[in-house]
């Protein structure tokens, strides 16, 4: 992730390009829910009701900003609410039980589960371990829950989907993407990589609707 921002930044893309790229697809998809997912300083440096009235206006429905957790969130939480953006929060196995139930008394749009105690792109991730904490979130809330880190294989993304509400893919893609310079050819790995995963959790989905 942080060799995949490194790229971006040497092509000159900030935050303004970003909006500008979700204005878009805006126009060419009003219904796909998007979600940036970052850190805070870019919308401390660009300014926060800039931020949430540019990103309406882009057609942003959340953000997640990682070094935002609840406890801090006070202002920005109902500033980009006041604009139609849901600020996504997380939640992880070290998560004290007092801490979890105010994030998820405050979690909207979706929860984000991360899978386990560690850096994004790791490769350990165990799917029964995380299968329980993911019940007893969603029994503490309408709030879906999305499961991420250390997704890499259809198998993996096929468990997730039998108890969580969505799969999030990052690093692996990240690094398919990695050795494309050309968007074109870049589109056509991530196409390439995701679909097999697409698969895998519609398939899963499909056995638990049985």
């Amino acid at each position: 992730i942080q060799r995949s921002s490194e790229r971006a930044l040497a092509r000159g893309v900030g935050l303004r390009k970003v909006l500008a790229m979700v204005a878009e697809f805006r126009r060419a998809d009003a219904t796909t829910p998007v979600v940036l997912m970052g850190y805070l300083n870019p919308l401390e440096i660009f300014g926060y009701e800039r931020f949430a009235d540019t990103a309406r206006q882009a057609g942003v429905d959340g953000v997640l900003m990682v070094d935002s957790p609840v406890e801090e969130a006070g202002e920005l939480t109902p500033l980009l609410a006041r604009h139609g953006i849901e600020q996504i929060f997380l939640a992880a196995p070290t998560t004290a039980d007092a801490r979890l139930a105010r994030v998820v008394e405050r979690a909207r749009g979706f929860l984000y589960y991360v899978s386990f105690a560690g850096i994004t792109g790791a490769d350990r991730l165990a799917v029964g371990d995380v299968s329980a904490k993911v019940a007893a979130i969603r029994a503490a809330t309408g709030t879906p829950v999305a499961v991420g880190f250390g997704v890499r294989e259809p198998q993996q993304a096929a468990g997730i989907a039998g108890f969580a509400d969505a799969v999030v893919v990052g690093s692996a893609l990240v690094e398919h993407l990695a050795p494309h310079a050309d968007p074109g050819a870049a589109a056509a790995a991530a196409g390439a990589f995701l679909a097999p995963l697409r698969a895998a959790v519609d398939a899963a989905r499909t056995r638990s609707a049985a």
